[in-house]
């Protein structure tokens, strides 16, 4: 049951990064970390101070951190790059798809700020497209982990991945309700079993999806919630077994519509075994400046909003 999951307290998603890439750099020599001009954003304090000499400052040349973390791959490095989301994929895409992409560089692109909830720096930073244009870039695996646990556990899982990584994260205090977990890079974390409906969601949005499916399940809704923290590669077979049983879904992320976790989870069900899906997430638009509850709320990325797609998938459902 949804009631059991324990919160352990409240930390932004980007101190799991910074505390993550600290604990795997002590054991493997070959992290080094790289950053454009964000070294305190990013939480590399700590990193530095233990590892100076694996650490490069690449200062506002994105396009160049991205290069310069390519090459040290030839050597056998395994660099993790940092900056915002923003500026880790839209400005950088022609750069990750030649010389990371292409080659199948094992660079681990380490993202934060992503999303609405990024805030008061407004729609130029806001990015909401960045887990589908890295999605379809051929080898690129994305995690999209949901509180500071699970992206200090993805950021240390990832340095065993042999390829390149999209590692997405963000900067509001968040809950913390994955400690103790067990977290496997491409494996579906099942939350609650259930036979009415399925809600899969990832990022900030796991903990929404919580909320409404408490509320949910005290109106008698059978909830089966799952955390797609790897978008790609998608766990399918769990995707198909809770849609068997359930007949229907919603799924929820801090990000376009489009081509994100909505999109592959329809994918995997129109091949498979077609049932209503509802989406939620920002309908192609971009954001604005506001506080992060503002604008989920404003962008229909709040707990009624999963209700309401809940709602709506159970009635196209029962028609």
């Amino acid at each position: 049951m949804l009631k059991e999951i324990l919160v352990t307290g409240q930390k932004d998603t980007r101190s799991g990064f910074g505390d993550g890439i600290v604990e795997i750099a002590r054991k493997n020599p070959n992290i080094v970390a790289l950053t454009a001009d964000l070294a305190g954003s990013m939480k590399l304090q700590q990193f530095i101070k233990e590892f100076p000499e694996r650490y490069v400052q690449c200062g506002i040349q994105e396009a160049n951190m991205i290069g310069v973390a390519a090459g040290m791959t030839v050597g056998g490095m395994i660099p993790y790059t940092t900056t915002f989301a923003n500026f880790s994929t839209g400005r950088v895409y022609d750069q990750i798809r030649q010389s990371v992409a292409y080659s199948g560089k094992n660079v681990k692109i380490c993202a934060s700020h992503a999303g609405v909830t990024l805030g008061e720096d407004g729609a130029t930073h806001q990015i909401l497209e960045d887990i589908g244009m890295m999605k379809m870039l051929p080898g690129m695996m994305v995690v999209v982990p949901c509180d500071y646990s699970q992206t200090k556990a993805a950021t240390m899982a990832i340095a065993d991945h042999v390829g390149p990584v999209y590692l997405r994260f963000g900067r509001p205090v968040w809950p913390i309700f994955t400690e103790g977990m067990k977290f496997e890079l491409g494996k579906a974390q099942v939350f609650s079993e259930g036979s009415d409906i399925s809600i899969f969601a990832c990022g900030h949005m796991v903990w929404k999806a919580i909320e409404a499916g408490k509320i949910l399940q005290e109106k008698g809704v059978s909830v089966e919630l799952v955390n797609i923290h790897t978008i790609k590669p998608l766990d399918g077979e769990a995707v198909l077994r809770s849609i068997s049983k359930t007949r229907c879904a919603v799924t929820a992320e801090e990000h376009n519509v489009i081509g994100g976790l909505g999109d592959a989870i329809a994918q995997v069900a129109a091949r498979n075994l077609p049932i209503p899906i509802e989406y939620v997430g920002t309908k192609d638009t971009f954001g604005e400046s506001g506080t992060p509850t503002q604008l989920l709320q404003k962008y229909g990325l709040d707990t009624p909003d999963i209700l309401a797609a809940a709602e709506k998938a159970l009635s196209r459902k029962n028609k």
